[in-house]
């Protein structure tokens, strides 16, 4: 699983102008289940995603988010290994390597 932060980088104007796009582009991976669960920071400084897959496919897709494409965000991508969940994400559970 996968924790990836968004920092905007430019102001929330020019973030607010790509907002319809990054959200069409949300929604795509949450229908291809990549996405399970995202949101804003606060204060506004940019958002949160957890994503589930393979750290490639992940990065792949991060680099395709409107508004990375736009240069008004960066991302830290984080990869854990989920050993405990609510009942609700018990799908998404893993076990450690080794």
């Amino acid at each position: 699983m996968f924790v990836l932060e968004l920092g905007y980088t430019a102001p929330l104007d020019r973030v607010d102008d790509l907002l319809p796009a990054h959200v069409e582009w949300l929604d795509a991976l949450y229908d291809s289940g990549m996405f399970i669960a995202s949101g804003r920071k606060e204060p506004r400084t940019g958002g949160v995603i957890l994503a589930v897959g393979e750290r490639a496919a992940v990065e792949a897709a991060v680099a395709t988010d409107p508004f990375v494409l736009a240069g008004v965000c960066a991302y830290t991508v984080t990869e854990f290994i989920a050993t405990k969940t609510a009942a609700g994400l018990a799908e998404y559970r893993q076990t450690p390597p080794g």
